[in-house]
């Protein structure tokens, strides 16, 4: 199944509300005049030196709420350990699995003897499930069901809570799938808020610098090399 990953509501004008919050910190008018007055090219640029220097506490005042499909329990686990955030998933005690989809990696797909062990896993865990949700409650039942299992989320994460998602998911060194969803969700926020989201990314593209030691990707350093030749 395919991921899917839309964003269905922000705060209006998101851009204007960071500069507004930051601004009132330095004048004597106040947040509701800063916001009708200041002009788009102002706002651009303060929210630029904002980002750039790392004033991150005025993008708290401005949130973004996603709808992701087609993303396993095996993502989900890792997504929720992002603790300033909202969540509401699909329940598998109060929906039935019983014709449960899944979510394969890669490397499983890529490979017919994984892939064929896979398959059966999985089809031998859908008659479990059937026959225990005859004799059991469903949400006993569920107990069996695996990480592969695909599922539904709402995520709503406010501009700051983003940036550090970013900065840790969009790690190569990152798991495969939720990689994938940190630069579907970045995607979509830059559709309507472009500068606060423009220096987001891992270290190694916003700083130039990898903090992973010896456990890098290597990335930073093939690139010097490239440089040096």
């Amino acid at each position: 199944m395919n991921m899917h990953v839309e964003l269905i509501a922000w705060t209006p004008h998101p851009e204007r509300t960071v500069a507004a919050a930051a601004r009132l910190c330095y004048s004597p008018a106040s947040a509701a005049e800063i916001a009708r007055t200041m002009d788009p090219e102002k706002i651009e640029a303060f929210v630029a030196k904002l980002v750039e220097m790392g004033h991150q506490s005025p993008l708290e005042h401005v949130s973004f709420t996603f709808a992701i499909d087609g993303v396993s329990r095996a993502l989900s686990h890792q997504l929720v350990r992002h603790r300033i955030a909202s969540y509401s998933q699909k329940s598998q005690r109060y929906v039935d699995e019983k014709e449960f989809t899944w979510i394969m990696p890669p490397s499983i797909k890529k490979n017919a003897a994984a892939k064929k062990l896979f398959e059966a896993q999985i089809e031998s865990i859908r008659q479990c499930y059937a026959q225990l949700c005859a004799i059991v409650p469903r949400e006993d039942a569920r107990y069996i069901l695996p990480n592969a299992c695909e599922t539904k989320i709402v995520v709503t994460m406010n501009a700051r809570s983003l940036l550090h998602f970013f900065r840790v998911r969009c790690c190569r060194r990152a798991q495969w799938e939720i990689r994938r969803l940190a630069e579907a969700m970045l995607a979509e926020v830059r559709t309507v808020a472009p500068e606060l989201f423009r220096i987001a990314g891992p270290p190694c593209e916003t700083d130039k610098i990898c903090p992973e030691g010896e456990m890098s990707c290597g990335r930073l350093q093939k690139e010097e090399d490239k440089k040096g030749r």
